[in-house]
């Protein structure tokens, strides 16, 4: 038997140590938080991805009572980047929260389902997204969800598909 070690790498900061692009692009999460349907969590989410291009869009969390028929803000952020813009890269991408009218303080992480999506955007483009993860006291920075979901299931365990 061997066991084995998972680091990953988190950088945390606060608001001030971010630049001009990352502070615009946490905004436009803070701000999707308010346009939350969540009237059975009160738990808003806001998400903004930065596209390629210099495009940034935005979504948020929209609850069902059915609550498997709700979906993450992470989640309708990037299907609507997918589908609007399937030609831009996702570069990076913000997520804020807030309940009962006030940020969190500490970062909230996306779930296990919105990490799948966000390693399937990462595969579609071939590239790394950043993800921030804002909370008023303190920030987490990661430069790819696989730092988030370091066992992940992606396309390569999927036997080759005949073209």
């Amino acid at each position: 038997m061997e066991n084995r070690n998972i680091t990953t790498k988190i950088t945390v900061c606060s608001y001030d140590e971010l630049n001009e692009e990352e502070k615009k692009l946490i905004g436009a999460a803070k701000e999707a938080t308010n346009r939350s349907y969540a009237p059975y969590s009160r738990f808003q989410v806001g998400a903004a991805a930065l596209l390629a291009g210099d495009i940034v869009v935005s979504g948020s969390n929209q609850e069902n009572a059915a609550y498997p028929s709700g979906t993450c803000a992470e989640r309708t952020t990037l299907f609507y980047a997918n589908s609007q813009y399937p030609d831009r890269a996702v570069k990076a991408l913000a997520i804020a929260a807030q309940t009962g009218g006030e940020f969190i303080a500490h970062p909230t992480a996306p779930c296990g389902a919105c990490r799948q999506v966000i390693l399937e955007t990462e595969e579609r483009y071939k590239q790394p997204m950043r993800i921030y993860l804002y909370g008023t006291e303190e920030i987490f920075v990661v430069d790819s969800i696989r730092s988030l979901l370091p066992l992940c299931f992606g396309k390569n365990d999927l036997p080759e598909q005949a073209e």
